[in-house]
């Protein structure tokens, strides 16, 4: 596996991001809290999905946006 990110492969890239995040849940005891804005970004989002301001998307909608 290469070390240097530019040099690496999208699925090295992403196997390396899981393999910090594993170990950071194992540094912190499972510990990783969300910030607290995340909270409140996700209470946003249900008021304006249930205002019916925000409508949610498939995966395969998402993708034909790209």
């Amino acid at each position: 596996m290469q070390t240097d990110p530019k040099e690496m492969s999208r699925l090295e890239k992403l196997h390396s991001m899981e393999a910090i995040w594993e170990a950071l849940h194992d540094d912190l005891g499972g510990d990783l809290d969300s910030p607290q804005w995340h909270g409140y970004e996700l209470q946003e989002r249900q008021r304006r999905i249930d205002a019916g301001e925000a409508s949610l998307l498939s995966l395969q909608e998402l993708k034909t946006r790209r």
